[in-house]
């Protein structure tokens, strides 16, 4: 990625290369790569495992997210899913999962069966005890299945297990080389037909690097051309609405493994002859 970028110190790199290169060294350097991770992963684990954690001091925004992500989910499952996914038995990995917030709000809800997906452990236990509750464990027929405490770079899927994996806020900590590789890795944990959804935090040009938690916040071109390197295709892209505006913008892409059908709309003579409106 050529495009300049900075750190939350405000110094200025050229571009991505230059930033990757003082934070893992060449060519990954395992011992900086390894302490990019462990720090990455120690900074949550000083983090309480609540709603206002996990949300980095903004619990107030998750209405608004789950909102945003369901409408999301909502048009992707009528326009891939047989049925709208009804009479089928649909499964969901929770990628980044913290204390089960997703899962439980949204995920639950339309799968049969969730997987969640976290490194730091005390939020995996927040979140195996608040999806053990009796609500959850009541219901055969949606329920949390397993609970993986492995991150990202680490973690290959059972094959051909998933209808979506779902992956929100966390994809930040992955360095260019491992993000490429994690895709390409989980893709084979999609069911004929599933999907990736990404859930991210967007700059406005290039990236921007956090010293604190060890993480970078990339703009959608970054985003875009990192799909490209791993083989993924852009179904849909959404903006997520109703957010603080002293926050990063953020954007949810829907990702396949095969290239979109186009959809041809046909429209009336009357339609096609009248002016398009400037937006």
């Amino acid at each position: 990625m050529e495009a300049a970028g900075s750190d939350s110190d405000g110094r200025e790199f050229k571009n991505a290369q230059e930033m990757w290169r003082e934070q893992i060294g060449d060519e990954g350097d395992d011992p900086k790569k390894t302490q990019w991770y462990r720090e990455g992963v120690a900074y949550w684990e000083s983090v309480e495992a609540s709603l206002d954690g996990v949300l980095g001091g903004f619990g107030q925004v998750n209405d608004a997210d789950i909102k945003g992500s369901e409408a999301f989910l909502n048009t992707l499952f009528h326009e891939r899913l047989a049925a709208g996914g009804r009479n089928q038995h649909l499964v969901a990995l929770d990628c980044g999962s913290g204390i089960g917030r997703i899962t439980k709000n949204l995920l639950i809800r339309y799968f049969n069966e969730v997987d969640l997906l976290e490194p730091v452990s005390h939020f995996l236990d927040a979140a195996h005890e608040s999806l053990s509750q009796e609500y959850f464990v009541a219901s055969d027929v949606h329920k949390a299945t397993n609970f993986y405490c492995a991150p990202l770079q680490e973690f290959t899927p059972d094959a051909g297990r998933y209808n979506v994996i779902w992956i929100q806020w966390c994809i930040g900590h992955l360095t260019d080389d491992d993000f490429i590789s994690f895709f390409k890795r989980a893709k084979v944990g999609l069911k004929p037909g599933g999907f990736f959804v990404l859930k991210e935090n967007i700059a406005r040009n290039g990236f921007v690097l956090d010293k604190e938690d060890r993480s970078i916040t990339r703009s959608d071109l970054y985003f875009k051309d990192l799909f490209l390197q791993c083989g993924l295709h852009l179904y849909k892209m959404k903006d997520q609405k109703g957010l603080p505006e002293e926050l990063f913008a953020v954007k949810m892409y829907a990702l396949t493994t095969e290239v979109p059908k186009k959809v041809h709309k046909t429209r009336s003579k009357a339609q096609a002859n009248r002016p398009g409106i400037i937006k």
